[in-house]
């Protein structure tokens, strides 16, 4: 959450020449309500399994594209295995500091539904830091890794383009 998939994704696209899609987005379409009522009415494990049958759905469609997923669609159950073994599927890891991500997702808390409840920064912070600290082994099996804080997003696309050739 807040490293910037989506922004990168898109530019990635526009190189690439690939169609992007974002999953939220995918989601919010499929299920009809957005994401922030689906986490109030069902809850986040409704919305996690949701979230990992709209991506199998994709996967085996076997259409080439950019997908933005969320921070979490890796750690669902078995959803980053599923994608690492996925023929032609390349996972990519934007690794953003705690502070970068802080400073991002504090301006924007009360459109995220799993931090709008979060009061300061302080608490935000450690939210992040406790999140990243139980994902990192999930994140680190990526494919590609990217260190985005000092990165424009056009530079995260360059790194992502280069890993690929």
């Amino acid at each position: 959450m807040g490293s910037g998939k989506s922004s990168v994704g898109e530019e990635l696209s526009g190189v690439t020449g690939l169609p992007f899609l974002d999953l939220d987005t995918y989601i919010q379409q499929e299920e009809g309500m957005s994401i922030a009522r689906l986490f109030a009415d069902h809850g986040e494990i409704y919305f996690r399994r949701k979230e990992a049958e709209h991506l199998k759905k994709l996967l085996a469609s076997q259409s080439k594209l950019v997908l933005a997923t969320g921070g979490g669609t890796p750690c669902y159950g078995q959803v980053m295995l599923e994608l690492l073994q996925t023929p032609n599927c390349i996972t990519v890891y934007l690794n953003c500091s705690v502070d970068t991500l802080t400073k991002r997702l504090w301006k924007e808390k009360d459109h995220r539904p799993l931090i709008s409840h979060l009061t300061s920064e302080e608490l935000l912070n450690d939210f992040i830091r406790k999140h990243l600290f139980e994902r990192s082994f999930i994140y680190n099996q990526a494919a590609v890794k990217i260190n985005c804080d000092a990165l424009t997003t056009a530079e995260i696309v360059e790194q992502i383009v280069l890993k690929l050739l």
